[in-house]
């Protein structure tokens, strides 16, 4: 899809500001409201804008604790990945799953409510045929930068 400075400066300010309203839009890109949000509707439908949504802070609602954790499955058959992947997006718990390259094969963000569900999952998979060969956990004990992964648009795509 090609984008113009109008549609990437919409994306860049509903990424930020996801509940702007139509006229500030307009007003933000030079344009009038009824072809900005056809703008909008366009990128909707489009899928390059996938929802909105409200950056909820957890931790007032309720103490986690998050974990990062490598996994490196013993087998590398299409079936070994596919099995894996199919638990990690039924798992409530697992907030990301990345396959990765380089050493290990996933490396996933865990949210437990304290490290004793978090050792009772792992322990849950491991009996559970995941194929997990070996994996490493590591505690976040504090967050230093978490944010919204910022929009970069390349030249080819104006």
């Amino acid at each position: 899809m090609r984008l113009d400075k109008y549609d990437v400066k919409i994306l860049q300010i509903l990424a930020t500001q996801g509940r702007i309203t139509k006229s500030h839009l307009a007003e933000a890109i030079n344009l009038s409201v009824s072809p900005c949000w056809e703008r909008v509707k366009r990128l909707e439908e489009a899928g390059v804008i996938e929802g909105y949504g409200a950056k909820i802070n957890h931790n007032v609602l309720s103490k986690k604790t998050p974990v990062i954790v490598e996994v490196t499955l013993g087998q590398h058959s299409a079936n070994s990945f596919e099995r894996f992947e199919q638990a990690m997006q039924e798992c409530d718990e697992v907030a990301d799953c990345f396959a990765t390259g380089g050493g290990v094969d996933y490396v996933l963000r865990v949210v437990a409510s304290d490290i004793d569900q978090y050792q009772r999952l792992i322990d849950h998979w491991l009996v559970s045929d995941l194929g997990i060969e070996r994996y490493y956990t590591y505690i976040v004990t504090k967050t230093i930068k978490h944010q919204q992964e910022a929009l970069s648009i390349d030249d080819t795509q104006l």
